[in-house]
């Protein structure tokens, strides 16, 4: 670790005497410590010129590896030593307006068990804005459908592929099936969300199947959706994983052939709390069948 510690401060400052000032070690004992890792690396890792020390090729590629290493271990320790104090663990997520928050319940319930001072920050949001969120290190993960226009930076870890269903209420006219096909939704009044990720292609499949002239409502968060649904005014194509209230029926749909992939997003590079990625190996490792494929 000293070795990667070492080999981290030269990659930063392109000097070997500042890199050793802010390490606290003198020169000469971090100059041994760089060539014994490249000598387990089986090569140079800078050239070493008077006023212009630089990164060899095995050095350019060989540092986001070591980085990687050193903030495992950096967490690693902050775990132990949360894990032993009890201290305050702050965990900030940025969940879409689209997300239902019950598919992360068993996991936070679990870390609440292991973190006794976990305390929770959460964000809403439609997509861009969950983006921007993310982007500003506001939240340290992101749960979400499709990002339209997605950052390079965002790493994605696709949960689960959920169909799109038709909310209804229990006293509409469908409500005593299980699947209709698109064309019987003539003459209803569709509730467009637009804070859904999905958005654009529950549009397109009105339009291609000419409903794209059916009546709208218009709902920007599912709790009122959900509540226009539940009072008869209006049907909605929604998630499969939706919070529905019990007085609404979900219906599949045989001629949509809508689905989203519902995934966890984080930036890629920035070193993640303890508690975060726990979390996230702990959503990667869930059994998410019951939601879809």
């Amino acid at each position: 670790m000293h070795q990667i510690r070492y080999f981290l401060a030269v990659a930063r400052t392109l000097n070997f005497t500042r890199a050793a000032e802010e390490c606290g070690v003198a020169q000469p004992s971090l100059t041994r410590a760089i060539q014994t890792l490249e000598g387990e690396l089986g090569g140079e890792l800078f050239k070493r010129e008077r006023g212009l020390t630089h990164l060899t090729d095995l050095g350019v590629k060989m540092r986001p590896l070591v980085q990687q290493c050193f903030d495992s271990a950096v967490a690693a320790k902050s775990l132990a030593s949360a894990l032993g104090s009890g201290a305050v663990t702050p965990l900030k997520l940025a969940l879409s307006s689209s997300t239902n928050i019950a598919i992360l319940l068993p996991q936070l319930i679990e870390l609440s068990r292991n973190f006794a001072g976990m305390e929770l920050k959460f964000f809403r949001g439609a997509a861009p804005d969950l983006a921007d969120h993310l982007k500003k290190g506001a939240a340290d993960l992101g749960v979400a459908g499709p990002l339209k226009g997605e950052w390079e930076r965002f790493d994605r870890w696709p949960l689960f592929i959920e169909t799109v269903v038709l909310a209804v209420s229990e006293n509409h006219r469908l409500a005593n099936r299980e699947r209709i096909a698109m064309q019987e939704l003539q003459g209803e009044r569709i509730i467009r969300r637009p804070h859904c990720e999905s958005l654009e292609d529950v549009e397109a499949l009105l339009s291609a199947r000419g409903l794209a002239d059916l009546q709208r409502h218009e709902a920007t968060s599912d709790i009122d959706v959900a509540g226009l649904v539940s009072a008869n005014v209006g049907v909605a194509l929604v998630p499969a994983s939706a919070d529905l209230p019990g007085g609404v029926r979900r219906l599949g749909i045989d001629d949509a052939n809508l689905a989203r992939e519902v995934c966890v997003y984080a930036v890629a590079g920035r070193p993640r709390s303890p508690i975060a990625s726990m979390l996230l190996k702990m959503l990667r490792a869930a059994d998410w069948s019951a939601y879809g494929a």
